[in-house]
């Protein structure tokens, strides 16, 4: 399906209208699974030009994505990634979990970023960054894109890892998302100590009930119903 590729657009106007030298792309993978860190990606690469093909991460196939990210880990002027582990999303909330892994990956940069450019419309990050959020900043803004490809591919890569002890639960191929044989691996092992113990999915596996942590946060309740639905892995 023919897409437009990013641009420098957002940067340039934010270079323009704030005098800021060193802008950051941010983007995260992992909100809506069931296993797994939430992982955050921080990138800057300036204004050059990207490599081709780069877009949203979930536009491209597995090989493509991971080629891409292998070109976009040297073309990329300073990049870093950040983690919350299930049990931090279990203790703060998606929201919390979300702000403490961009804080993480943003002050491991080796340059400060004057702007950070964030993809969605809700400010998770907050004080002390200035933030601009930009809806659909991983297919627009080619430092948002560069920091979905490269969260995306690490992380996959990460599960896969993860997965290695847990063979029955597909990691490798579902990154801790739902899925049929993620879903029959839990109804007959259980949860693992990679899994988030405050969501919804455990409401459905009875013999598995009472592992279930109580929420630690509100804003956790509508994201973590969002894993149950399914999103893109």
């Amino acid at each position: 399906m023919p897409y437009e590729p990013p641009t420098h657009t957002v940067e340039r106007s934010l270079r323009a209208t704030t005098g800021a030298k060193v802008v950051a792309g941010v983007d995260e993978v992992g909100r809506g699974a069931w296993a797994g860190p939430v992982t955050v990606c921080a990138a800057v690469t300036g204004l050059r030009r990207p490599p081709e093909g780069l877009t949203d991460s979930k536009l491209l196939t597995p090989k493509r994505r991971t080629a891409l990210a292998e070109r976009l880990e040297v073309w990329v002027t300073a990049h870093a990634l950040g983690h919350s582990s299930p049990q931090e999303i279990d203790e703060l909330g998606m929201t919390a979990a979300l702000r403490l892994a961009a804080t993480r990956a943003l002050e491991a940069l080796p340059v400060r970023p004057d702007v950070v450019i964030l993809d969605g419309k809700h400010d998770y990050l907050g004080d002390p960054w200035q933030v601009r959020t930009v809806i659909k900043g991983d297919q627009s803004c080619v430092v948002v894109a560069a920091a979905s490809v490269i969260a995306k591919v690490r992380r996959d890569a990460m599960m896969a890892e993860l997965g290695t002890g847990y063979a029955d639960f597909g990691f490798c191929d579902n990154a801790g998302y739902p899925s049929p044989v993620h879903r029959t691996a839990l109804e007959a092992l259980g949860p693992t100590p990679h899994h988030r113990m405050s969501w919804s999915y455990l409401d459905s596996l009875p013999r598995w009930q009472h592992l279930k942590r109580a929420r630690s946060a509100p804003e956790a309740l509508a994201l973590e119903a969002g894993g149950q639905l399914g999103f893109e892995f």
